[in-house]
Formats: structure tokens, C-alpha cells, sequence
């Protein structure tokens, strides 16, 4: 056996269940990734596309064997996307850190009304189509009945919640906070135990994470609205 097999076949036995290194590695970069994100720092999106490559093959290459059940489409779907929209965020809040001494990558604000419809609309199209896909080619394996619409908001939500992240969009929060009441529960059930605890934990962040955007974002609000003081207006 190949160093690159056992380094990817590494793994620990807790509960007599196998847990590899991979998942516990990616979801250690997935917080981390969090973590920066919420301070608004750009190292977050590399950080954070390091992790969705070992969960991507943790959720689609060893799923299928083991005590899983079966492959988790939505979960390993979802950081092939998670990487794109990473890298899209990452020019997106580079360009924003570049574009002036002491500029933050992002000033967190609530999405507009039309931006609020567009993506709930672009969200609701989104899980339908996705649930018949993960429906399609999951056929023949006995998923329970919840697990391809649980599966399809996971997918889809976590795409939302990302694009809203580099956006610097408040909203992202709740939505995170959407995607982890569904995806701890199902993890639990397919026993991803590292990861369903991670979601747990970013539960308990996310609504950290929430408050201190709004307090930004209000802040941002109230400067925008107050007239300029005198020492603020140029000569």
C-alpha cells in the first residue's frame, strides 16, 4: 500500500464506527474558515477551499462503503460548488482590501428587497430541481423519505449562504443557520459523527457571527446617515 493510501485510508474507530483523518482535517479547515470569514478576513477562502476538497472526498468516494449507507450527494455536490463560489469571494473581498489603505474586505449590510426575492425565488427553483437530480441518481438505493429534500436544501443553501457571505450580506447567517438545523440531524442519522458535531458547533457560531454583523452593519448604517463633520469634509 502506497504512503498516499494510507494517509488517505487513515482513519479512527470510535463507537465502532471509522472516522477518517480527512473528515476531521476538512471540517477543522471548515471552521477555521469561519472563523476568518467572520472577521472579515480574505486568508478565509483559501482556508476554507482546503477543507471542501477533503470533504468532497469523504462525502462521495468513501460514502458508499463503510456503515454510511450510501453516498451524500447534496454534501459532496455542494464543495465542488463551495469551491467556485470560494474563489469568487476571494477575488471579490481581495479587490475590495486593495482598493484603499485600511479598506475592509466587506461591510456587512442586509440584502435589498429585490436582492431578498431574487435569491428566495433563484432558492425555492433551485432545492426542486435538485431534489428530482439527487432523486434520479440515487434511484435504487433505500434512502429514507426525507433524505433527498433534506439533502437538496443542504445543497442548495449552503450555495446561498456562501454567495451572500461574499456579498457581505447579513442574511448569509440566518441562512447558514437554515442549512445546519437539517444537516445535523441527517449526518447524525448517516454517521458522520465529526461532521454533525461540527454543524452543531457552527450553530452556536453562526448565531455569533449574526450578532456581530448586525452590530457592524448598523454601525455602517448610522455613520451613511449622519451628516459629515467638519474635520471629515475635504478642503
Amino acid at each position: 500500500m502506497s504512503v498516499f493510501q494510507q494517509l488517505y485510508d487513515a482513519h479512527l474507530t470510535i463507537g465502532g464506527h471509522a472516522i477518517t483523518w480527512r473528515e476531521i482535517l476538512g471540517n477543522a479547515f471548515g471552521l477555521t474558515s469561519a472563523v476568518g470569514g467572520m472577521r472579515r478576513r480574505v486568508w478565509a477562502w483559501p482556508v476554507g477551499i482546503v477543507g471542501n476538497v477533503m470533504l468532497f472526498t469523504v462525502f462521495l468516494f468513501t460514502a458508499a462503503g463503510g456503515d454510511h449507507g450510501g453516498p451524500l450527494y447534496g454534501q459532496a455536490g455542494r464543495q465542488v460548488f463551495f469551491v467556485v463560489v470560494s474563489v469568487y469571494g476571494w477575488l471579490r473581498w481581495r479587490a475590495n482590501r486593495s482598493s484603499g489603505a485600511g479598506s475592509p474586505a466587506v461591510v456587512p449590510r442586509w440584502a435589498t428587497g429585490p436582492e431578498r426575492l431574487g435569491y428566495l425565488v433563484t432558492a425555492v427553483t433551485a432545492v426542486l430541481m435538485a431534489w428530482v437530480a439527487f432523486k434520479a441518481i440515487g434511484a435504487g438505493w433505500p434512502a429514507p423519505w426525507w433524505y433527498y429534500p433534506a439533502d437538496a436544501w443542504i445543497f442548495v443553501g449552503s450555495m446561498l449562504a456562501t454567495y451572500a457571505m461574499a456579498r457581505g450580506w447579513v442574511d448569509f447567517w440566518l441562512c447558514w443557520l437554515a442549512v445546519d438545523l437539517v444537516g445535523v440531524p441527517e449526518l447524525l442519522h448517516f454517521h458522520f459523527y465529526p461532521s454533525a458535531v461540527l454543524y452543531g458547533v457552527y450553530g452556536a457560531f453562526v448565531v455569533w457571527g449574526f450578532v456581530a454583523w448586525l452590530r457592524i452593519a448598523r454601525a455602517e448604517s448610522a455613520t451613511l446617515a449622519r451628516p459629515p463633520r467638519p474635520d471629515e469634509v475635504p478642503a
